[in-house]
């Protein structure tokens, strides 16, 4: 998976130059943030799953509200023993995928900032199978975009944007989402926007496991060496935040696989986070969130979209914030499926989630999310976000947005 952000820029031909002021003014985190496609098939889907925890925030010990031991007990699991280690037990019989069995209890202390260096990025999602320019309307592929580093410290110029750790079959595994507003709950956001396979396996699994948000995950962009012997603080400033719900589409669900399958034209996700610590709001604790764009614009109408994260994978190592911008494209996976956006860029696994943005009305807004890119890393493509994308954004606010 691959990210980007788009502001303002001037076009040169196809690539696309993004001034660093114009972007720095968008996105900065300084001010507290308080038209239809015409592509093939914006997203259209009408369905959508969810899944909660009434997981406690304040720590191991802590009594577990809503019956939350009851539905673990139900599921044969028992919560010492799941705090204890069983939660990495994967066998297919204990691997919930059910929206309504979803359970995510805070394991306090487990994202401890080694464990958090050594999460790995999730590249069974990442590399897409070749798409042919021939099918649905897919433009010629574009010229690779480098990554550029995102000015620090992150919470002044992409203050919305963190890393997403969680537990996989596979080990520990990272992805990266961005805080957006809460119609239901202004200035007061607790909504973290990523990808599907970020949060569910797709149709061979379930439910991932140990789901946390880390706004600005090392603010300061200090190197490997510098944070040998780092604190929680400088690798986690604002804390962590646990997933207590998250939703995805059912497309995702029944039919993503490893190299995105028919699902990743819905590879999007909604987390509803508290903190492990506290009782203040995501929003109110970074200072800033976007609004999310559903209106899925053409590609050949917008002049940019920019892509952030933290890419894992080689030549990245998952500790500094990236970015890309270019003039979005069209990837069709399949005449029957939604039209894709796709950029240059070369981020890697653990971009994966991360948002795209663009400038819509003077205002920063996130418009997709990084889905899937080729194994040579030259690409990224991400979901449009329609009808279908919007009632899973909904669901999330109305339903779980206050609790």
């Amino acid at each position: 998976m691959r990210s980007t952000r788009a502001p303002f820029a001037r076009s040169r031909g196809r690539r696309v130059a993004l001034a660093a002021t114009g972007l720095a003014a968008t996105l900065a985190l300084t001010a507290t943030a308080c038209g239809p496609s015409d592509d093939k098939a914006s997203d259209t889907s009408d369905s959508s799953a969810s899944q909660g925890s009434d997981g406690s925030s304040s720590g191991s010990d802590a009594k577990l509200p809503g019956g939350l031991a009851d539905k673990l007990k139900e599921k044969g699991i028992d919560l010492d023993d799941w705090k204890g280690g069983a939660w990495k037990n994967w066998d297919k019989d204990d691997w919930v995928r059910e929206a309504k069995d979803f359970a995510n209890p805070v394991i306090a202390g487990l994202w401890k900032p080694e464990r958090m260096k050594k999460a790995k990025d999730p590249n069974k999602t990442i590399a897409a199978k070749d798409a042919s320019a021939g099918q649905g309307a897919s433009d010629p592929e574009p010229t690779p975009v480098r990554a550029k580093p995102e000015v620090t410290p992150y919470h002044e110029h992409a203050a919305p944007v963190g890393k997403i750790f969680f537990d996989s079959p596979e080990g520990s595994m990272v992805c990266s989402g961005t805080v957006v507003k809460d119609p239901r709950n202004p200035g007061k956001s607790n909504l973290v926007w990523t990808a599907g396979h970020c949060v569910h396996a797709g149709k061979n699994g379930g439910w991932y496991r140990n789901i946390a948000f880390v706004p600005s995950y090392n603010d300061l962009g200090k190197s490997e060496a510098q944070l040998r012997n780092a604190t929680p603080q400088e690798i986690a400033p604002y804390g962590q935040y646990w997933a207590d719900w998250v939703s995805t589409s059912n497309e995702w669900i029944n039919g993503g696989g490893p190299t995105g399958g028919s699902g990743a034209t819905y590879d999007y996700a909604v987390m509803h986070v508290k903190p492990e610590q506290g009782g203040k709001s995501l929003e109110e604790t970074v200072g800033n969130a976007l609004d999310v764009d559903f209106s899925a614009p053409s590609a050949q109408t917008v002049s940019s979209m920019g892509a952030w994260g933290y890419p894992a994978a080689p030549p990245y190592n998952g500790l500094m914030m990236h970015r890309c911008v270019d003039k979005p494209g069209r990837l069709s996976l399949s005449p029957s499926l939604p039209t894709m956006y796709r950029i240059g860029c070369t981020m890697t696994g653990g971009s994966s989630g991360g948002g795209w943005f663009r400038v819509a009305g003077g205002k920063t807004k996130l418009v997709s999310n990084t889905s899937i890119g080729p194994a040579e890393n030259t690409w990224l493509a991400g979901p449009q976000l329609g009808r279908g994308a919007r009632q899973v954004y909904d669901m999330m606010s109305k339903k779980y947005g206050s609790q």
